[in-house]
């Protein structure tokens, strides 16, 4: 039997758009033709088990072999096999309705990915790599007859009988002179590892190299021989398919050293498995964040029916959940995937709230089961919390009963645990709840001690989230505000009704005003006389809570122009109270008055980190000349 045809697609356009246009895609061919055979061979024992196939199954197998000196890459299966009419229905007819509606929409699509989902165009991918196809193929049915059908790359086919004796498929692809880095072992081995490492059959990867053999032939040249090698490349029951009762934790942390060599141990797993509305499952870990974002995102893993399709899963979990490491994996997301179907799709937005609520179920069963150890790990987690409650409201209703605030005693609280402690002391006269924080204990720590001395507590703030964090919790917590320690002096960070009385008179106010006016001389640091203890500094230097936070914002990239471009401008508050401001107006000498006000402003500046270069050498040596 012998029959030539022309593929029906009404075009010979179709096989230059597919080699060129997915060219930068081209590895995805073997992904593309090894999930075809595994589904071959899933097809035939589902046969089996419903009792319409009564053959010997064997071992079932899909086997990937290259051979460098003639070009060509061969997968073949021992599956279900095809008729040569199921060969003209499945491999001639492809799967969309003609050429102008293929052309129309292609235009549109933005990987390789998309133009092979949208159009069943998985074997074709062949022609990315190959100059001719052959498939061998015979199938399981009673008295069928093998087949054998070849491609040039044109839209011109021939089908004649074949030579196959047992069930199963054969596709050799004869790769094209662009695509011979494809005949490469390592090569090969590094696709196979990525997309086919997990699938539910066995896959062989083998060799045929040519050996140098003893001796010469009759024409004097030498002997070689021809070597067959081959491995099973995959486990075909990874954890995710197991059910958490038979794996251990050593089972889980092997795992995880499997995806992610040389990386510490995690601190926690969710094992994933549901089957309604949506079939999931999979293993998530919590890794160590150690405060840093970009070192642990992307590092989720999507498998469908445990082919691999892609680590860039921002559209099917939550942006706070790209901080999670492993392995997700779903039959309802089809392996040819876009971006855009991703964001359409109602199963991943299901998907999406399901493993939102899975992390926030485990976090707080985790909080309540050991709080000591939760505390213990709070380090590492803080960062991921803050960030979920922070981009999630439906995780933060969740989250805020287990996330932890931290003060500068390193002791933890609860949100409503924290509101009791510092409630007495830290209501203002208009009956807001004031909680105090720093970003560096050690820069802020004569804010720190000021702010203790009025028993108040001061909460550490120091990660990359705690910006948003803090306007998140002022918006969330009833007639609550937080203010940074260095803000402003301890006094006036929680008004009070029971200020201090001014020991100057007026005449002296506007008198210390001019002399520290004079002596600064910066526009940008505004003179205010206040009223505070004596035992408090004579000057210190703050910056407004609002405009801090304003800058900090538009430093992080948060949309905040205006004030990014804005000037820093501080506030220095002069303690009318502390006996060296009466001791400068005591001092009748004004080069006196000046270096006494120069040397605590800058006393001040010191404390914030503010005095550097000249100013610091200046500074240095008037204190020298001073003592």
């Amino acid at each position: 039997m012998q029959e030539k045809g022309t593929i029906s697609i009404h075009t010979e356009n179709i096989f230059p758009i597919i080699k060129k246009f997915l060219y930068s895609d081209n590895e995805i061919f073997l992904r593309e033709l090894v999930s075809n055979s595994v589904d071959a061979t899933q097809k035939i024992k589902r046969l089996a088990s419903l009792g319409q196939y009564s053959g010997e199954l064997g071992e079932l197998r899909v086997e990937v072999a290259f051979d460098a000196d003639k070009k060509t890459i061969t997968i073949s299966d021992n599956g279900i096999g095809m008729t040569a009419d199921e060969i003209k229905k499945y491999i001639n007819q492809i799967a969309f309705s003609g050429a102008t509606e293929f052309m129309e929409k292609f235009k549109e699509a933005k990987d390789a990915n998309e133009i092979i989902g949208r159009f069943g165009l998985g074997f074709y991918s062949a022609f990315m790599v190959a100059d001719k196809v052959e498939i061998e193929t015979l199938s399981y049915q009673e008295g069928a007859e093998p087949a054998h059908w070849t491609c040039d790359g044109s839209t011109e086919f021939e089908i004649s009988e074949g030579s196959l004796a047992e069930r199963g498929t054969e596709i050799t692809l004869h790769i094209n002179a662009e695509s011979e880095e494809f005949l490469n072992q390592q090569r090969l081995q590094e696709i196979l590892d990525k997309y086919c490492k997990f699938l539910p059959v066995p896959v062989k990867f083998g060799t045929t190299t040519q050996e140098e053999e003893d001796g010469v032939d009759e024409e004097g040249k030498t002997k070689y021989k021809s070597v067959e090698t081959d491995n099973i490349i995959n486990d075909t029951n990874p954890i995710w398919t197991k059910a958490p009762n038979e794996l251990k934790d050593e089972d889980y942390l092997k795992f995880y050293k499997e995806l992610y060599p040389f990386t510490e141990d995690p601190l926690f797993w969710i094992h994933l498995n549901v089957d309604y509305p949506f079939n999931l499952t999979g293993v998530l870990y919590f890794p160590k964040l150690k405060n840093d974002f970009e070192i642990t995102r992307n590092k989720i893993k999507l498998y469908s029916r445990q082919v691999f399709i892609t680590d860039e899963v921002k559209d099917i979990v939550p942006e706070f959940l790209m901080l999670l490491h492993g392995v997700i994996d779903s039959p309802d997301i089809p392996l040819n995937v876009s971006r855009s179907f991703l964001q359409a799709d109602s199963n991943v937005k299901k998907i999406n709230s399901y493993i939102t609520k899975k992390v926030a179920d485990k976090l707080a069963d985790l909080f309540k089961a050991d709080r000591k150890g939760f505390e213990e790990k709070w380090n590492d987690i803080g960062l991921f919390v803050k960030y979920g409650m922070v981009s999630e409201d439906k995780f933060y209703d969740k989250a805020k009963d287990f996330v932890l605030v931290t003060n500068t005693q390193k002791e933890n609280f609860t949100l409503p645990e924290y509101k009791d402690k510092v409630e007495a002391t830290q209501t203002d006269k208009e009956g807001r709840l004031v909680y105090l924080y720093t970003n560096d204990p050690e820069k802020q720590d004569s804010f720190i001690q000021s702010a203790n001395k009025k028993s108040y507590d001061v909460l550490l703030m120091n990660s990359p989230i705690d910006n948003h964090f803090i306007s998140q919790l002022e918006q969330k917590l009833e007639k609550t505000s937080l203010k940074r320690v260095d803000a402003d002096v301890a006094d006036k960070l929680i008004k009070k009704d029971d200020g201090l009385e001014h020991v100057l008179t007026e005449e002296q106010s506007t008198k210390i005003k001019e002399i520290f006016d004079k002596a600064i001389n910066k526009p940008a640091y505004k003179v205010e006389l206040e009223s505070l203890s004596p035992e408090e500094l004579p000057v210190t230097v703050t910056m407004d809570e609002f405009m801090r936070r304003m800058k900090d914002m538009a430093a992080m990239g948060g949309g905040m122009g205006f004030y990014g471009n804005m000037p820093d401008n501080y506030k220095v508050v002069v303690n009318g109270n502390h006996k060296l401001i009466a001791r400068i107006l005591e001092d009748e000498n004004t080069d006196v008055q000046a270096q006494l006000a120069k040397q605590a402003f800058d006393l001040a500046l010191l404390s914030q980190g503010l005095l550097t270069g000249a100013e610091l050498t200046e500074f240095v040596n008037r204190s020298v000349s001073l003592i």
